[in-house]
């Protein structure tokens, strides 16, 4: 579950190749971050998290998926408007710091409820296999953690080999698009699931 590959994978190689590897790490390490906290949460109250999230599981899909839509939008906007006019385009905007790549990856990240149900699912099976002493417990949260980490680590990786190989004004746009495409399909896949 910490190694799929889905929107927010494409995201962190989209944004590791238009921007930085320090971004795309950013970002991938959000990810990891909210695994690591839903890991966390699995293991204290999965099963009753588990009740409460699975009725509004349905809506916070949706909400994710504008939310990725407006990211492949924006994302496509400020490709095109920085191919047209690269000295006057703004950089600052979005998530092209690492800061704000690691905040904004985090919080649509969590926005995923179905993350904690899998987890606590995971957690229940073991809990009633008798295995799941506080050791195991910090273990699980810590492998997710890290399983998700290197992860989206090599995704941001590879998503900034592709930037360099791309490196001109048409490459860049090229990337930007295609992940905003990319971007689309999986938000639409991710409401209707």
């Amino acid at each position: 579950m910490a190694v799929p590959v889905g929107a927010i994978a494409i995201l962190i190689a989209g944004l590791a190749a238009r921007t930085s590897p320090r971004v795309g790490a950013a970002a991938a390490l959000g990810v990891a971050t909210a695994d690591g906290l839903y890991a966390a949460v699995a293991v204290t109250g999965g099963a009753a998290l588990a009740g409460i999230i699975a009725p509004v599981a349905a809506p916070m899909r949706r909400i994710a998926a504008l939310i990725l839509v407006a990211l492949a939008a924006h994302t496509a906007y400020t490709a095109i408007r920085q191919h047209r006019r690269p000295v006057r385009a703004a950089a600052g905007a979005g998530m092209t710091t690492p800061i704000r790549a690691y905040g904004g990856i985090l919080a649509l990240t969590v926005l995923n409820p179905m993350t904690v149900v899998y987890f606590g699912a995971l957690v229940l099976a073991r809990q009633a296999s008798g295995d799941l002493s506080p050791a195991a417990a910090a273990a699980f949260v810590l492998g997710a953690f890290l399983a998700s980490a290197s992860w989206q680590l090599l995704i941001a990786a590879g998503g900034s080999l592709v930037g360099r190989a791309l490196t001109g004004r048409r490459g860049r746009l090229l990337t930007a698009l295609v992940s905003a495409v990319l971007i689309v399909a999986l938000a639409a896949h991710t409401a209707t699931s």
